[in-house]
């Protein structure tokens, strides 16, 4: 039984995830390493790479601060609304990613409810950056929130009773105390975090208006390449984000088999 049930987890692996990531390779260099270097660095797929990590440099330290006040205000406290405030955080989890970048184009966009206050101080949120961050931050919220909240649950508050006996404040007991036991719990939900804001495509796809070389990121750059039937140079692009997914991968390996107790992982 249990050779049966490794087998079966070892053939679910190769088949339908092992497979599809060797296929992407071999398909970006079907033409040969020349192709595949000129497909990557077309300026176009540079642009693309760039909006990418621009957004998860914007995302990433937001939803950071953002997911450790709400998981701090969750884990350490008890108020009317918690229960509330966990659903939200999970709500992203819930909705399709293309309804999250629809409702912001019925609120932000030309035609919706705030669109005409938007235009008259000549603000573009919809088919713009600004709008492709937004619909990123909601869909990667629950990730560093949802990492460090049981980890700070299990910890309870004692150290920072403790700390307020002997005389610490507010902002030193969360440098000296919370956030060093939480340190390594943060950057693992950061991690998969900035690689979900990488790969997003449905709500960004929504709200970015698909212009070659402004709001274009990498995986929607992968779709215009593939409907225009360039097949290796969408599998290139593509790569790109399969090797980014291979190192965020390698990093949370590390993480989890270096700090499994900071993180709180049995």
């Amino acid at each position: 039984m249990r050779r049966l049930l490794i087998g079966i987890a070892l053939g679910f692996f190769a088949l339908f995830l092992l497979l599809p990531l060797v296929v992407v390779f071999a398909e970006a260099l079907t033409k040969g390493i020349a192709p595949y270097f000129t497909a990557i660095v077309e300026p176009d797929a540079i642009a693309a790479l760039k909006l990418s990590l621009a957004i998860v440099a914007i995302v990433v330290p937001i939803n950071a601060l953002c997911g450790l006040c709400a998981a701090w205000a969750i884990a350490k406290f008890r108020f009317p609304g918690r229960s509330l405030l966990l659903a939200l955080i999970d709500l992203p989890f819930a909705v399709s990613p293309v309804i999250a970048g629809l409702v912001y184009v019925l609120l932000l966009g030309s035609r919706g409810v705030l669109g005409p206050l938007l235009q008259e101080w000549d603000i573009q949120i919809i088919f713009a950056v600004p709008g492709m961050v937004l619909a990123t931050l909601f869909v990667t919220f629950p990730f560093v929130a949802r990492e460090l909240i049981p980890l700070m649950e299990q910890q309870g508050n004692d150290e920072e009773h403790a700390a307020r006996l002997l005389g610490a404040n507010g902002l030193q007991i969360f440098r000296r105390v919370t956030l060093p036991n939480i340190k390594w719990a943060l950057m693992y939900g950061a991690l998969l975090c900035g690689a979900r804001a990488l790969g997003e495509f449905g709500a960004v796809s929504v709200v970015s208006g698909h212009i070659r070389g402004q709001t274009n990121t990498l995986p929607l750059q992968v779709e215009i390449l593939y409907n225009e039937y360039q097949f290796q140079a969408a599998f290139a692009v593509a790569s790109m984000l399969a090797l980014f997914a291979l190192i965020t991968l390698a990093v949370k390996a590390l993480l989890e088999r270096r700090y499994a107790r900071e993180l709180g992982h049995h």
